[in-house]
This record gives structure tokens, C-alpha cells and sequence, in this order.
């Protein structure tokens, strides 16, 4: 199975596209990354991080969902890599835990990612979805909050058929009429939404106690080897937060030419996130500071708890392994 991870890491990386600046002295850093509106695609388009380590080989690599970010990561060809909250509670998991640690809150799951039926099915609650087909990307933060979203309206995981479709591929199958509805995130969400309706967001499912966000992780193997890159990264991500609330046309621009849309549509979509301050990244309400581990610690272990109890984990790590899992070194002051 190792190495069919491995295989699989290895067409990901060789298949996806990169940039970044000329490599130096063996330096590199291979990031992974959503076609998802966040800081990520900000940092990646104003080539913020290759500005910042000239002498660095950096590759960005694309890729659809969190399950095969965890696959990469198993493969070992990934540095650093944007991850949902539910895939990251699954890799710390088990005896053989992926080594690697949560460094950076990329974004708090809102509007951008929901749960939509088709409009000609009629169906108009979550409840309605009882006996329907409906598709999520597994192991995803979407897979999180649709399972919470039908515990909510009284229904098992059994009580619908489920099918496991990364976002392009739900986007062809909801236009042939081979699933009733589907929960997933930007810009995908966008083109079901112009034929259907929707039936809640993550940012109600979050309201309601099971938050979703994503993040940032960091191999254990770079902390030991490169912390300096790591710390100019995080530096690179928050000024990208500080561009999202002081300059919304350039970040739109970057957003849109990252994504292949209308400026006006890369507006939208970033209306629909939300990003937190650099100052709330490292604030007892999430990350936390060194030694003192913030609320993410909490949400991390809600969400593996809740991810056992339905059975898509063997067993939920302790609340102490979460802690070990979050990379905290220098904060808050790196992000200065």
C-alpha cells in the first residue's frame, strides 16, 4: 500500500504544474496547494514566498482534495501543504500517524463550501435527502460537515447513498443527473448553485458546533531541517491575509488569474471565506502561541472524535497527541 501512496504522490507531483524562484544550494520547498480562493493563491501569484527565498527551488502542486495531500505526504514529496481540518484530523490518526504538524489557519470554512441539490429534484432540506445519491470528496472537510449536516436533520450516513467524487468529476456527474445533490467547496460550489438549491453551509454547520477550516501543515522533516523557510513562510502567508483586508482589487486580480475567472467572480468568491487576522492566527481562539496551544486543539479533536464515532477513523487521537500536532514555535512574534 506504501507504495502505491508513493506512485500516487509521484504522478501528482510530476503531473502539476509549478513556479517559483531559481533553486540554490539544494534549497527547495515543494508546497501543495487548493485551486481554492485563500491566501495560498495569493502568495503563489505575487510570487511573495519567491521573493522572500530567492536562493529556494519552490514548487507549487496542485491537487483536489485533502485525501490526496495525506497520500503525497505518505510519499514524501511534499514540504508544506494547504489541508482541511478533517483530512488533518485523519493523518494524526492511528499508530502510524502522518509526521507532520498544523502551522498556519489558511481559512474558516463559510459560505464557501455547502451542501446543494439539484432544483429538479425538489428537494429543499437536508432532510429530503433521505434515499437520494448524494456527493462529497471523502476524507475532506465537505465529507465532515455533510455527515454532521444529516446528524443534525435525524439521519444516518445509511439513510442516503453516498458517493465519493473529488469536485470536477461531481460537477460532470451533477450534469448528467447521476447525483441529487453534492456538498462541496469554491468554484465548483458555484456552478451547482446556478441549478440548485442550497440546503446549509459550513459556516451554519460551524455555527452549530462542528467548525471546519483550512490549514496550513508543515513536515516534520522540514522542522528539523529548514525552520528559517518555515518561519518566512508564515510571514508570507500573513502579509497575504494583510493584502486580503487592505488591498481587495490586486488580491481579487491575483485570485482570478489563479483560478481562470471573471474578476468579478473572484470578488464573490473571496466574499464568501473567511480569513482571519494575523493577529487572531496566533490568538488563544485558534492557533495559539508557543507553549500555550490555542482553540484549534479543541476543533481538531471534535472533529477526529466525531469522525470515529462515524466510523471513518479506527479511533480519534487524544486531545494531548492534537496538541503535539500543531506547530507553534516562534509564534506569535514571526508573524510580525
Amino acid at each position: 500500500m506504501a507504495g502505491a501512496l508513493a506512485a500516487t504522490a509521484s504522478a501528482a507531483l510530476t503531473a502539476c504544474g509549478g513556479s517559483g524562484g531559481s533553486g540554490g544550494g539544494g534549497k527547495r520547498l515543494r508546497i501543495g496547494y487548493f485551486a481554492f480562493p485563500s491566501g495560498d493563491l495569493i502568495v503563489k501569484n505575487q510570487k511573495l514566498l519567491a521573493k522572500a527565498l530567492p536562493d529556494y527551488r519552490i514548487t507549487w502542486i496542485k491537487f483536489d482534495s485533502g485525501a490526496t495531500v495525506n497520500q503525497a505526504f505518505l510519499g514524501k514529496s511534499l514540504d508544506i501543504a494547504a489541508l482541511g481540518s478533517s483530512p488533518f484530523a485523519s493523518g494524526i490518526s492511528g499508530s502510524s500517524p502522518i509526521p507532520y504538524k498544523a502551522a498556519f489557519v489558511l481559512d474558516v470554512a463559510g459560505d464557501n463550501e455547502a451542501l446543494v441539490a439539484r432544483r429538479s429534484t425538489g428537494i429543499t432540506t437536508v432532510a429530503g435527502l433521505k434515499g437520494k445519491t448524494v456527493a462529497t470528496p471523502f476524507a475532506s472537510t465537505s465529507h465532515y460537515s455533510l455527515l454532521a449536516a444529516l446528524q443534525q436533520a435525524g439521519l444516518e450516513a445509511s439513510d442516503v447513498k453516498l458517493v465519493d467524487l473529488q469536485p470536477q468529476p461531481i460537477l460532470a456527474a451533477w450534469q448528467r443527473g447521476d447525483i441529487d445533490a453534492a456538498y462541496v467547496w469554491l468554484p465548483t460550489l458555484d456552478e451547482l448553485r446556478k441549478t440548485g438549491v442550497q440546503l446549509v453551509s459550513s459556516k451554519s454547520i460551524g455555527a452549530g458546533g462542528k467548525p471546519t477550516l483550512d490549514l496550513a501543515v508543515v513536515t516534520d522533516e522540514l522542522i528539523a531541517r529548514d525552520p528559517h523557510a518555515i518561519d518566512v513562510w508564515r510571514r508570507t502567508e500573513a502579509h497575504a491575509l494583510r493584502l486580503l483586508a487592505s488591498d481587495p482589487d490586486g488580491t481579487a486580480r491575483s485570485v482570478a488569474a489563479e483560478l481562470g475567472i471573471s474578476l468579478a467572480d473572484a470578488r464573490a468568491q473571496l466574499a464568501q471565506g473567511v480569513f482571519l487576522t494575523p493577529a487572531e492566527e496566533s490568538s488563544a481562539q485558534w492557533l495559539g502561541t508557543d507553549g500555550s496551544p490555542g482553540k484549534l486543539v479543541d476543533y481538531v479533536t471534535s472533529t477526529a472524535g466525531f469522525l470515529a464515532a462515524q466510523k471513518q477513523i479506527p479511533a480519534a487521537p487524544s486531545r494531548a497527541t492534537v496538541g503535539k500536532a500543531l506547530y507553534l514555535k516562534g509564534l506569535p512574534g514571526v508573524l510580525a
